[in-house]
Parts: structure tokens; sequence; C-alpha cells
């Protein structure tokens, strides 16, 4: 079963959590994913091993990391992929893989203008 967990830097602010799970369940409504969950690099609640925990007791057996970074750096290209190394070594039968930072899709620039509009 496919799952997609949503990671996010985290925030002291506890509207970024409810920013974010709104986000999650927009995304959850929309597509056939059954499981979709959030988690946090830092400061917030739940960890990236703990929301893989989550997906993998749920069922899953291929984790979508969904980044929501909007640029590469350390927390992208080394951070991210060391505890998703850590978490396909206590998961070694689940699929994994990590998405670009979404300031990376070709569709941001069309993004940025509406925006701006």
């Amino acid at each position: 079963m496919k799952s997609v967990l949503l990671v996010s830097h985290g925030s002291h602010s506890p509207k970024t959590k409810k920013e974010v799970a709104r986000l999650i369940n927009s995304l959850h409504r929309r597509s056939k994913i059954p499981i979709f969950e959030y988690a946090f690099l830092e400061i917030e609640s739940p960890s990236i091993q703990q929301g893989i925990d989550i997906c993998v007791n749920q069922g899953a057996r291929e984790v979508v990391v969904l980044l929501n970074f909007l640029n590469s750096g350390k927390h992208v290209d080394e951070d991210i992929p060391r505890i998703i190394k850590e978490a396909q070594r206590k998961y070694p039968e689940i699929k994994f893989r990590i998405t670009q930072p979404i300031g990376q899709h070709k569709q941001i620039g069309e993004l940025f203008l509406e925006i701006i509009k």
C-alpha cells in the first residue's frame, strides 16, 4: 500500500502545524492514495521517523517522502536522506522515495506568477 509523508521543517508557531494538517487533508481528499501523513524535521512533532512509523503501522509498503521545502540545502541534501536511510535499515521491506523540493518543480514559476497577480 502506498503512503505519502509530507515533511516540513517545523516551527514554534502553532499556526504552521494547522496549515500543514489542512494541506494534508486536502491532498488526501483529492488523491486515491490511502495513507497521507505529515512530519517535521525539527521543533514540532511528529518527527520524520515517527511519521514513517505511523505510515508503516497503517500498512504502508511504500513511503513517498514529499518535501515541503522550497529549495535544496543541508536539510534536503543531507539531513532528510540520512533519516530515510536509517528508516530503510529499520524497515528493509518498505520502499522509500524522496521527492525534489517544490522549488524545482517545472510549474513553480507559473505558481509564483499567479500569486503576484
